[in-house]
């Protein structure tokens, strides 16, 4: 921000420009309705006040005229001229009709016009009905916007109108617009003998896929084909969803539009309709599929000798689970035995190359809920990633890493390809030190000489850790210190792979990105280059539609572990505490990874805690009590709030909880100081 010349100024001098021109961002709007645009290009955020909304919502991408701006602080002010597009269009809340005239109440904490339904849009919705309804128009003439009804909500869809909600929220959208289900359903799943000849047939080569055990949905498939005793050849063959959803068609904008599928604990959410997310482009077996494949041609010992990028056609021969595949891993029987045992093999040492070269070994735990009929969840199981997770996994590196090389070392005039190359940065060291500080207090030391000593010392500390009770607190405050993988254009590489270039290849099915990457590289395997001049927008984009996905999988996964306890108030569970705050800790039950806050005033009946922020701990001020994170105890649950998703357990105590219960835990005692 430029600063005024030749006039003196005070600090009690207001001074404020007219600027004419609009500039474009985002707008949120807080609970006390008071908005701001956030502005992509970092120029710094617009005030906008309700009355200047026009009729832009929360979310919405909107095009806002700077009317007042201060040129000592640089604060603006500014009223919205346009929405660009919108986050949002579906809304789950309840009717009122008074009159004859009926309107739609959204059930929101942020300010929001009510909808007009038309009495023919009501589709047999009554008066307090919980209804989801679908923004249809919103004229800038219009006070209010204008309606239909796509949903009534009966009272024991309480489960389906909370996940519904949560996806509304999000911006994913419930259903798919007419006209994209009508070019859908004009797609055929005959391959003609004229497309068979473009591509490289791979039908009488052994394939076979490997998923979850519920998947419908199978994007990718391996082949395996024997070339000598020494040499085999491994194919990785996705989807080849760009086959079918072509640039500027309706299935393309509605796939950009919600760029991911979103994964519920009851159901998933798809980015692309089920006729071509579970039929056409679904490597289901003993069916003759379009795919897009990397061949590759590696040795016994790993090592990649050639490949190839091209359009093929597969023939499944089987449909794997996971579980099956970690059973034929562990037992040494079962189908295709010696091929499962040599990929296994193959992957673990690209596994190892990997690690020697710098990744970083998180391990991952996936939450998974046992339903009822209803959705409701009547068990909670916490899912490892085993060696038939980590197959599939090195294979599909394997083949993003190559696509995204390739793609690099091509050059239109000397200059790189727009591509969406999947990236993520090396650690921030302010926010690695604080990290570095906790883990000494654990025994475990680290070497910042070199981004790659980093990723040695994260390594070792996993492997010291593994099994002991600070394992968990420390992954998940190691994960919290790395920078967050991002689509964009500057290719800087993926630090926690440890590769130079990396993208994402091998799920068209669920990502867009992904049919992105499949669309540059096919125009590179034929020489006629596309040079997308909006491809930063577009992955920022799919950035920003990643991270509602991620935050709506997560809230959707709360919901659930909060009904689960609501069932269980009064209990006690075995915990390890996860956080810590100036007004509480969070402690995780460890059978159920079920968070929920121990507040600082259900603990001020035993001492006045203070937060040591730098120790991730509550100490007492007068007992020297500790309560740190990682350490284990033992809570009562004491309230499961479903419309804030959120948990209260109360601290089980020597003597008793609160005040009854027997002696269950010893929380350490801070050391005194010598």
């Amino acid at each position: 921000m430029s600063k005024s010349r030749g006039r003196k100024t005070t600090k009690h001098t207001h001074k404020a420009a007219i600027t004419q021109g609009l500039v474009k961002g985002m707008l949120e709007v807080t609970r006390s309705g008071i908005g701001y645009v956030v502005v992509a290009d970092g120029s710094g955020d617009v005030l906008v006040r309700s009355h200047d909304f026009g009729n832009a919502l929360h979310g919405d991408t909107v095009r806002v005229k700077v009317v007042k701006e201060n040129l000592n602080t640089g604060k603006k002010e500014g009223k919205i001229t346009e929405v660009v597009s919108r986050k949002q269009t579906e809304f789950l809340g309840h009717i009122q009709i008074a009159n004859n005239v009926a309107f739609f109440i959204p059930a929101t904490d942020r300010e929001m016009p009510d909808i007009f339904i038309p009495l023919d849009k009501l589709n047999g919705a009554k008066n307090k009905d919980r209804v989801i309804v679908k923004m249809v128009q919103w004229e800038k003439s219009n006070r209010k916007p204008v309606g239909e009804v796509m949903n009534i909500m009966k009272p024991e869809d309480e489960n389906d109108a909370a996940m519904k909600g949560l996806l509304a929220e999000a911006g994913f959208g419930l259903s798919f617009p007419d006209e994209v289900m009508e070019e859908a359903l004009r797609l055929s799943d005959r391959i003609s003998a004229d497309e068979i000849a473009k591509r490289r047939d791979c039908r009488d080569i052994l394939t076979f896929t490997i998923d979850p055990i519920d998947a419908k949905d199978f994007d990718d498939a391996l082949s395996i084909k024997k070339i000598n005793d020494d040499l085999y050849e491994i194919g990785v063959h996705i989807a080849d969803v760009s086959h079918f959803v072509t640039p500027d068609s309706k299935l393309d904008e509605e796939a950009y539009k919600r760029a991911t599928s979103v994964y519920l604990p009851d159901r998933v959410n798809p980015m692309l309709p089920e006729k071509i997310s579970n039929e056409l482009c679904s490597l289901r077996p003993h069916e003759d599929k379009c795919t897009f494949s990397a061949i590759f041609q590696i040795s016994t010992k790993g090592a990649v000798k050639d490949f190839w990028l091209g359009k093929t056609v597969i023939h499944s021969d089987h449909r794997f689970a996971y579980e099956d595949v970690q059973q034929i891993i562990e037992t040494k029987e079962g189908k295709y035995l010696e091929e499962i045992l040599l990929l296994n093999s193959l992957a673990e040492i690209l596994r190892k190359k990997r690690f020697d070269k710098g990744a970083i070994n998180f391990s991952s735990q996936e939450v998974r809920f046992k339903l009822d009929e209803k959705g409701a969840p009547i068990g909670i199981m916490v899912k490892e990633s085993k060696e038939a997770n980590k197959l599939i996994e090195e294979f599909m590196l394997l083949a993003n890493r190559t696509v995204a090389e390739t793609i690099f070392k091509t050059k239109v005039d000397g200059k790189e390809i727009p591509f969406p190359y999947r990236v993520h940065d090396q650690p921030d060291e302010e926010k690695l030190q604080p990290f570095i500080e906790f883990a000494k207090k654990y025994g475990h030391k680290f070497d910042t000489s070199s981004p790659k000593k980093i990723a040695e010392s994260f390594n070792q500390l996993l492997t010291d850790a593994n099994g002991k009770p600070e394992q968990q607190v420390l992954e998940q405050l190691g994960i919290r210190t790395m920078a967050k993988a991002v689509y964009t254009t500057k290719d800087i590489g993926h630090y926690g792979l440890a590769f130079e270039h990396y993208c994402h290849f091998t799920s068209p099915i669920r990502r867009y990105p992904d049919v992105l990457v499949h669309r540059v590289l096919q125009s590179v395997l034929q020489n006629k280059v596309i040079l997308d001049k909006k491809m930063e927008e577009k992955c920022k984009h799919c950035s920003e539609r990643e991270r509602a996905a991620m935050e709506c999988e997560r809230a959707g996964n709360k919901y659930k572990q909060v009904e689960f306890l609501k069932g269980h108030l009064g209990e006690i569970f075995e915990a390890v505490i996860s956080g810590v705050s100036t007004f509480g800790f969070w402690a995780e039950t460890i059978e159920h990874k079920c968070e929920g806050l121990v507040s600082i005033a259900s603990l001020s009946d035993f001492d006045d805690f203070r937060h040591i922020e730098s120790d991730y701990s509550l100490v007492g001020r007068r007992s020297g009590r500790m309560f740190r994170i990682g350490d284990k105890v033992k809570i009562k649950v004491v309230a499961a709030n479903l419309d804030k998703r959120q948990l209260d357990f109360e601290w089980v105590l020597t003597g008793g909880t609160s005040s009854t219960a027997k002696t269950l835990d010893k929380p350490k005692k801070a050391k005194k100081k010598k």
